[in-house]
């Protein structure tokens, strides 16, 4: 029984090691442990909420990005547009000049033509005109030249 004694004896002398051990557990859990928490609480709800915000930031940053890229494919398509249009114009232009310049130069090669028969047919007209004197005065130099000694004559 002296050990039941002692063990009850020990158990009373740790009754005040244990009230001011609950008394300073409940005191730092008053003054110490609930702020800290309280402000863990507070930064983990500061940190969801810049996350948060940043993703609202990130996802218009995307929709603007998405809409200057969107305008500047409309851009780009309006530019090629004006350029192809230039070109189509362009192409037209040097097809109508090309058109012009092949014309002219037809009416040129035809209107050389007509000169050249026109000249071939006066050439013509003067040479069927000049003939006939022409065969005459051939006509009458050969017959009015003397026969040559040379020529089939008797002196051989």
């Amino acid at each position: 029984m002296d050990i039941l004694h002692n063990i009850g004896d020990l158990f009373l002398g740790a009754v005040p090691t244990i009230i001011v051990v609950l008394i300073l557990y409940f005191f730092l859990k008053w003054a110490f442990f609930t702020p800290i928490l309280k402000a863990i609480a507070e930064r983990n709800a500061r940190i969801e909420g810049a996350r948060k915000e940043a993703a609202a930031v990130e996802a218009e940053a995307r929709q603007e990005t998405d809409a200057y890229n969107a305008a500047l494919r409309g851009a780009r398509a309006e530019i090629y547009g004006e350029q192809e249009a230039a070109r189509q114009a362009a192409l037209e232009g040097r097809a109508k000049l090309l058109k012009a310049v092949r014309s002219r130069a037809q009416e040129d090669v035809a209107a050389a033509k007509k000169k050249i028969d026109a000249d071939f047919a006066s050439a013509r007209a003067e040479v069927a005109h000049q003939t006939p004197e022409l065969a005459s005065a051939i006509a009458r130099a050969i017959l009015e030249k003397p026969a040559s000694p040379l020529r089939g004559g008797a002196a051989r």
